[in-house]
């Protein structure tokens, strides 16, 4: 398969068509709005405390099972493998919805598909280690593209299969399957990539970093602050003199690089870490993941509450692909609106936290499955806009390596919170609340967040305009000061 040798001013192209052909097929997947109406209509027969307490729950205890390991894994076997088991698991996933039965093989699928959201880490980091870095904004855009169009493509489809041609739900997770596999096939002609962002950064040819030049990495020149920004290669490291050269670097063992590897990332994430700005934005980042996947997994049980299953009038994938395209729509102005986020980003957090607050009070109250249906459109339209701007607030000054693993992070915290909410909220071992009330713990954890956030914008706001003020004093008593004739108080002044 890697055969194929693109010309160097074009070697970009290849991977970014198949890594994109394999996103696409690979959310390609009409079946989905539909799910919990195919497992509790007679293809399954699944009653909904099955589904809501001893199936679902699965797909998040795996997903925080596998996330860390498939992270490590993915960047020591260069992403390609990862992949290959994303669309392994993509068929398995499908081949025991269609034919599996009980309840016991609907938690294995869950197994599997949290086994496939574990892997997507490897579709958005392959990127990376194939294509050159002035190519990078242009291929994620792509690839990212992509799987918005398809998502949205594959919503509108079972749609219409469904409401005009009347179509089984067992067949839209045949097509399903068939998309899954095309997926898999194309993964198997992605190029083998040479290096990775962590445990394969460097060529062999490159210099190795050495302990006594690891010594000119963690101090930074005089005159500079140390901050999260983009880390120094080893080939931008000075030699000293009396250092090894070249030829007298060689390679450590592979248990000293993977320790090495862990040792980076540890001090990475301290540093990161210990910026205000992209603390809280990452602390916003990881509550609201945890709560908006925590709605999108149970939604369906919400709408089928409200309206009982009637195939006629269940409008699941027209919903979805109305929400991702407002959502894709509301992230695209984001680019266009001029904003000092800094000053007001936390309170854009705050705002838009009470709006997702009351669309899912809205849809915890309401008997209505329209106004159910609105509220869903608001909520995920609004994380869809927030995750951007916070996206872009913390990979602003961050080179790929801190991105990816403040990403991964963020990721994983995010599940442990939402661990943490299903073991309270919906596992028989904890409250086992009815789906309804769910949805009111959900807009109340939601309005916890905008609390919070709004005292923080309200500090933020608050002392820059207490500075502002300052400064203004202070510019003013300056501009009274002492005559040039008349003697100068000679006492050196703070700056403020």
């Amino acid at each position: 398969m890697d055969c194929y040798r693109p010309s160097p001013s074009n070697s970009w192209i290849y991977p970014t068509v198949i890594l994109c052909l394999f996103g696409f097929f690979a959310t390609m997947r009409p079946s989905e709005p539909f799910l919990i109406p195919y497992l509790s209509g007679p293809n399954k027969n699944l009653t909904t405390e099955e589904i809501t307490n001893e199936i679902l729950p699965v797909w998040t205890y795996s997903y925080l099972a596998l996330l860390l390991p498939v992270f490590v894994l993915t960047d020591y076997v260069r992403y390609k493998p990862v992949i290959i088991l994303q669309g392994v698991s993509f068929i398995i996933t499908w081949l025991l919805l269609l034919f599996g039965q009980g309840v016991m093989s609907m938690q294995v699928v869950e197994f599997f598909y949290g086994m496939v959201t574990a892997t997507e880490v490897a579709y958005y980091a392959y990127i990376y280690s194939v294509v050159s870095p002035e190519h990078y904004q242009k291929v994620s855009g792509y690839c990212r593209s992509v799987t918005l169009v398809a998502y949205t493509a594959a919503s509108v489809l079972a749609q219409l299969l469904v409401s005009l041609a009347d179509l089984s739900y067992f067949y839209l997770n045949v097509i399903t399957l068939v998309s899954v596999s095309t997926a898999f096939l194309f993964s198997l002609f992605l190029p083998m990539p040479k290096k990775s962002m962590f445990f394969h950064a460097k060529p062999s040819k490159e210099i190795k970093t050495s302990p006594s030049m690891s010594a000119v990495l963690a101090e930074p020149p005089e005159g500079e602050t140390l901050g999260c920004g983009k880390r120094k290669s080893a080939s931008e490291i000075p030699t000293a003199p009396g250092s090894p050269s070249e030829a007298q670097l060689s390679s450590p063992a592979p248990k000293a690089e993977t320790l090495q590897v862990f040792v980076q990332w540890f001090r990475d994430l301290k540093e990161c870490y210990s910026s205000k700005h992209l603390f809280y934005w990452s602390l916003w980042w990881a509550f609201s993941t945890a709560g908006f996947n925590q709605v999108l997994n149970y939604v369906q049980i919400l709408w089928d509450y409200k309206a009982p299953l009637q195939d006629s009038s269940i409008y699941n994938g027209a919903v979805e692909a109305i929400a991702t395209f407002g959502g894709a729509l509301a992230a695209f102005a984001v680019g266009y609106v001029k904003v000092n986020w800094d000053l007001l980003g936390e309170l854009a957090l705050a705002l838009f936290s009470v709006v997702s607050a009351g669309s899912l009070l809205l849809m915890h109250y309401t008997a209505n499955i329209w106004a159910c249906y609105a509220g869903y459109l608001i909520f995920k339209s609004s994380y869809m806009l927030l995750i951007t701007i916070a996206v872009f607030q913390i990979a602003v000054n961050l080179s790929v390596e801190r991105y990816a693993l403040v990403f991964g992070i963020n990721t994983f915290i995010a599940l442990v919170i939402q661990t943490i909410m299903t073991v309270i909220v919906v596992d028989p071992r904890g409250l086992n609340l009815p789906i309804s009330i769910q949805f009111l713990v959900y807009g109340s954890y939601f309005a916890v967040i905008a609390g919070i956030f709004l005292m923080r914008s309200t500090y933020i706001i608050y002392s820059a305009k207490w500075l502002r003020e300052e400064q203004s004093l202070a510019t003013s008593q300056n501009a009274d000061g002492p005559h040039p004739e008349e003697p100068r108080n000679t006492t050196t002044s703070t700056r403020l």
